[in-house]
Parts: C-alpha cells; sequence; structure tokens
C-alpha cells in the first residue's frame, strides 16, 4: 500500500442504519483504553493518533461503550475530534459496569442505564447519541424493563436509535415488540460462528450486524493462512475481507491502538474475494 495514496474505508462500499449511511469499514474505540481496558493508554498521543487517521482514512462510524476505560474511550474521542465531522456517526453503548481491569459486571436496571446514557452525553458532548446499545441483557432484570429504559431515552431525544448486543434471537424479538431495533453487535468471527442466525436475521430485516473480537484464532486455521498468502495480505486483512463479502448486513468495526495496524485494517475494504473463497471460509471454520 502507497503511503501516498492509502485506501479509504469508502473503498467497502457504505451502508444504511434506519436513515443513516456510513462506509462500511468502522473503527472500535476499545483499545485506545489501557491493559485490562481499564484506565489511560499507556500512549495517549498514539490513542489520539488512531482516531485522527481513522477520519482522515474515510472511518466515519466509531463504536465505544462507556465501561470502556471506564469513560476513557468516549473522553478521548471528545477531545481528539470535537467538533465532530458533519458524517460521523458515534455508536456508544450501556449496561456494564467496571469495578476493575477485565471485570465487567452486568447491570440492566433502567436507572442505571438512564444515568449510563446521560452520562455518554456529557462526555461525548452530544446533544444525541446516533445508536446506543444495550451491552449485555442482565439475569437479574427482565429484558422488557432495560429495553423500556432506552425507549424513554428516545422518546426524550436523548438517542436516535436503539441497539442491541450479546443477545439471543428470543431477545431481539423480545426487544422489537417494544420499538425497533437497529442493530445488533455479538462476537462472530471466522472461526466462531454463534451469531450465524444473528447475521442471517440482520439480512432479512435490514438491520446492521456489528462483530466483536472480529480478529481471533487466526494461527491454528489454515485456510484463513493459504488464502491470506495467494491474495498476499495479512491473514487479518483477509478475515475482515471475508467479513465485508459474507453479508451486506455486516460492518465490521476492528479496534487498535496503533496507528499502521488502523491502516492495514482499513487496507482490507480493497481486497476482493471469489464467491468461492468466501464459501472456503464460511464452511471451513477452524
Amino acid at each position: 500500500m502507497s503511503e501516498w495514496n492509502p485506501v479509504q474505508a469508502g473503498v467497502a462500499g457504505t451502508i444504511s442504519m434506519s436513515g443513516l449511511t456510513v462506509n462500511r469499514l468502522g473503527f472500535g474505540a476499545m483499545r485506545i483504553t489501557g491493559d485490562g481496558i481499564w484506565g489511560q493508554p499507556a500512549d495517549r498521543d498514539e490513542a489520539k493518533a488512531v482516531l485522527r487517521r481513522a477520519i482522515e482514512l474515510g472511518v466515519n462510524f466509531i463504536d465505544t461503550a462507556d465501561s470502556y476505560g471506564p469513560h476513557v474511550s468516549e473522553e478521548l474521542i471528545r477531545e481528539t475530534l470535537y467538533p465532530y465531522p458533519d458524517d460521523l456517526v458515534i455508536a456508544t453503548k450501556g449496561g456494564l459496569e467496571r469495578t476493575g481491569p477485565g471485570r465487567w459486571p452486568v447491570n440492566g436496571r433502567p436507572e442505571h442505564l438512564i444515568e449510563a446514557c446521560e452520562g455518554s452525553l456529557r462526555r461525548l458532548k452530544l446533544e444525541q447519541i446516533p445508536l446506543y446499545q444495550f451491552h449485555r441483557p442482565d439475569p437479574a432484570v427482565p429484558l422488557e424493563d432495560s429495553i423500556d429504559a432506552l425507549v424513554t431515552l428516545k422518546e426524550q431525544g436523548k438517542i436516535r436509535h436503539i441497539g442491541l448486543s450479546n443477545v439471543t434471537v428470543d431477545q431481539v424479538r423480545r426487544a422489537q415488540r417494544l420499538t425497533p431495533i437497529a442493530s445488533i453487535q455479538n462476537r462472530y468471527n471466522v472461526d466462531d460462528r454463534q451469531a450465524e442466525s444473528l447475521v442471517d436475521l440482520c439480512e432479512q430485516e435490514q438491520m446492521v450486524f456489528l462483530p466483536w473480537a472480529p480478529i481471533q484464532d487466526l494461527d491454528s486455521n489454515r485456510t484463513v493462512h493459504d488464502l491470506a498468502q495467494r491474495h498476499d495480505v495479512q491473514p487479518r486483512q483477509l478475515v475482515l475481507a471475508w467479513l465485508l463479502a459474507r453479508s451486506p448486513s455486516i460492518l465490521p468495526i476492528p479496534g487498535t491502538g496503533s496507528v499502521s495496524h488502523l491502516e492495514d485494517n482499513v487496507a482490507a475494504a480493497a481486497i476482493r474475494l471469489t464467491a468461492a473463497e468466501v464459501a472456503s471460509l464460511t464452511d471451513n471454520a477452524g
């Protein structure tokens, strides 16, 4: 890739989310925090450089959460990018608490979700969050109670669209009885297909699917390595290209705290896989 003519995220095409249109390769802002997704990043200047470079490369969808840091990711986004580009869509999440590095207690109580959303609005310096996602259903709280809180926030104009994360098809259906759902964010990658039915559901019902942990466990996947060698790209780039080809509903949001890794990730937008290559990855996980 020439540094004078880098691949832009728009090469992947665009995707619409209930009236919001973004380039189909986004950025996940979890990794711009410290170890264990806790505290400040080791190099704040590099973290800010990653955010600025993402915008330069045409990324106009950033996914974050109040629990990343906690609060650190949202604060860095505001410090680095505000005032925001007109076309930038920032999605954030609420529903988890943080008690230490690597610890993620669930809290789906309505009062917590309302407080979390209002905190995100302040930290991001937004009047309305374009996409607010329920981070994880709380077994101790009826799902309907949690979703009702988000509906209230939407009616108040504090959020535009509601998304769900780490859910089952049944939970999606229960939420849809109360409000339209714009997106689903579950773990999904070439070796973890537990969310396959949710990918298909998003495609059928014009929702956006945001795969988290999109680049995982590549060392043992021979198909990935063989195809990466054939295309003369890195395995991580190859699986991002597969995600783009797997379904038009998928919006990959690979995260990193490194400018060079960010550029490699965005460059995956230019990789074109044949239908047979896509099928070989889709049908032969692991």
